[in-house]
């Protein structure tokens, strides 16, 4: 028996290299949604200016 959390779409973020699944609270943004969570949205900005 799958489980059905097996089948959600996945990104990869780019700040921690983590895969991520998509989530309800994203479900009208998963096209927009780049990074696993706060904290690493935050840190996009010291990832960039390096």
């Amino acid at each position: 028996m799958a489980n059905t959390k097996d089948q959600l779409p996945e990104k990869v973020c780019p700040i921690c290299h983590r895969p991520f699944r998509w989530r309800k609270k994203w479900a009208r943004d998963w096209d927009n949604v780049r990074y696993c969570s706060d904290r690493c949205r935050r840190e996009k900005s010291t990832v960039e200016s390096k």
